[in-house]
């Protein structure tokens, strides 16, 4: 049993309101389901984000390599790499020195990222790592005295609350050295029709995607949670810019999840919040850079400037 999850599933349902966190979403079934939600056609974010990486590659090598320095290339939450692979391809090409380091808390997604890696490309430095994203950037930096280039990419960020963003941008200002540099992906505001339909497909893959970590738990944990019984909720505010996503008890019921030993009471139509994808506005994203200590090196959008991957230096 995976103690943490267990006591983050305890503590997420027996709190008001309900929540769980998305971070557990990708097991093997997940990582299957979110690699079908990028292929969506209402699903633009991954589609906007290789775009940028395509048409904005050969400046992005000069920023990462100068003049041909060596660097390290961490990606945190890499999944399976498929936009990666745009720069991984580029980088290679051009034969300049740098080791790529994935990481990732799905051992599985990494397992499958590295395999395809060394038959795409065997001579790439791959060194996959399944850890918290912060004792990744140490054991990096423990190892070598190159740059560090961290991207953050695919709107990550915007799984993140308010507070947790601020944090977690301080967490890592603090653990890079002078001239490091971060790429983060933005999802930026627009139209609001177009943002729920990113998050509520028609072919309800990302309903299921949602729906398995009820299975999870009932896989891993022994829970008897009946998916029928619940329903998928997902809500855009253009105010605020949260997309935020829910799973609704249908009826009044109580779930038992025998490995926390407990049963969970829920009402007719209680949420549990699973999901919060925030979306920006260039203002807000510069503002993050300067309360974490960051100076904004560039913005790289793509044409219709429905996404940013921003770099960051740490000066």
């Amino acid at each position: 049993m995976n103690k943490q999850f267990a006591q983050d599933v305890e503590r997420g349902l027996s709190g008001s309101p309900k929540r769980l966190s998305s971070k557990y979403f990708y097991d093997e079934a997940g990582d299957k389901l979110f690699q079908a939600i990028m292929n969506l056609p209402e699903y633009y974010l991954s589609r906007s984000e290789y775009e940028i990486l395509e048409m904005h590659r050969e400046q992005l090598l000069r920023c990462f390599a100068g003049s041909g320095e060596a660097f390290n290339l961490l990606e945190f939450g890499a999944g399976d790499g498929f936009k990666t692979k745009v720069l991984l391809r580029y980088f290679s090409e051009k034969q300049i020195p740098f080791r790529y380091v994935p990481v990732d808390i799905s051992g599985n997604i990494l397992r499958q990222l590295a395999a395809s890696l060394q038959e795409e490309l065997p001579v790439l430095e791959v060194e996959p790592v399944e850890d918290d994203y912060f004792q990744a950037l140490k054991k990096v930096k423990e190892t070598t005295g190159r740059r560090s280039v961290v991207l953050f990419m695919g709107s990550n960020i915007g799984n993140f609350s308010e507070e947790e963003t601020i944090s977690f941008l301080g967490k890592l200002y603090e653990n890079l050295n002078k001239g490091d540099l971060l790429l983060t992906g933005f999802d930026l505001k627009k139209d609001p029709d177009q943002v729920r339909l990113a998050y509520n497909d028609s072919g309800g893959i990302t309903r299921a995607f949602n729906m398995n970590l009820l299975k999870r738990i009932n896989e891993e944990l022994g829970g008897e949670f009946n998916l029928e019984k619940f329903k998928h909720y997902p809500m855009y505010n253009p105010v605020t810019g949260e997309a935020r996503s829910f799973l609704m008890s249908r009826e009044k019921q109580e779930v038992r999840i025998k490995e926390l030993g407990r049963s969970f009471s829920f009402e007719a139509w209680e949420p549990v919040h699973v999901e919060i994808s925030r979306k920006y506005d260039l203002p807000s994203i510069e503002e993050y850079a300067r309360r974490s200590g960051f100076a904004v090196v560039k913005h790289f959008f793509d044409c219709k400037h429905y996404f940013v991957d921003s770099l960051w230096e740490k000066k």
